[in-house]
């Protein structure tokens, strides 16, 4: 197998929102902390060349020794941005030129399934930009600043989008280069691919593809970590 995959994971927040004073990506969550359960997973695959590790500049001179627990061979740290796009940008530049697809990933999302990736990157590689996703379940409201309630929206094709997104190389650095020129930023890389009318498609997704923000989800993750898909 060509090991053409780079990964960009994003760890550069300061994850103020979980409280406890340590930086949230550092915690530990259903068996080990929360980045090595990302660095783990895609570096056990054979078509990964590189994974970059996005963290705050803060501690980007000085991680923490777990992590070389993992492949240093093919692992590279990046210092993280004012913003998640900014990081993100920082990682694609210290990408190696074997990367033809690269994976972003959130490190706030540690219980990523093998099965979730193999999707995105086989999306990837037939030419499109690709997002897991879980279709809305609950009934949608728009609310006004005071709460009240001002329409239901049709829930129809809509979906809660996670990560791993993958794209092709070109792709992607094409995007985040034309948002940088523009000054605009977005909550997930796809909405850069989607602004410039390239294809983006979801996949499906997982139960298991939270993401930890604040306490509560810690304790939902530990509960997940238990579901095998």
């Amino acid at each position: 197998m060509i090991a053409d995959v780079g990964v960009v994971i994003v760890a550069g927040g300061a994850g103020t929102r979980a409280g406890g004073g340590e930086l949230k990506q550092f915690r530990w969550v259903a068996g080990k902390p929360m980045l090595l359960h990302s660095v783990q997973i895609f570096q056990a695959r054979a078509d990964v060349c590189m994974v970059i590790v996005v963290l705050p500049q803060s501690v980007v001179g000085d991680p923490p020794p777990w992590l070389f627990q993992c492949d240093t061979e093919r692992l590279l740290l990046s210092v993280g941005g004012r913003q998640r796009s900014d990081s993100v940008r920082n990682g694609l530049e210290d990408l190696s030129a074997d990367a033809r697809i690269v994976v972003i990933h959130d490190a706030a999302r540690p219980l990523v399934t093998e099965a979730v990736i193999d999707r995105v990157i086989d999306a990837a590689r037939k030419g499109t930009g690709a997002a897991p996703g879980i279709p809305a379940a609950d009934t949608l409201k728009r609310v006004d600043d005071n709460g009240r309630v001002i329409g239901t929206v049709d829930r129809s094709g809509l979906v809660h989008v996670q990560t791993p997104q993958a794209f092709p190389r070109d792709m992607i650095e094409r995007a985040h280069a034309d948002a940088y020129a523009a000054q605009v930023s977005a909550t997930d890389d796809a909405a850069l691919c989607e602004r410039l009318g390239m294809p983006v498609v979801v996949v499906r997704g997982s139960a298991r593809g939270i993401k930890i923000t604040d306490e509560a989800d810690f304790v939902r993750a530990e509960a997940l970590s238990i579901l095998r898909e």
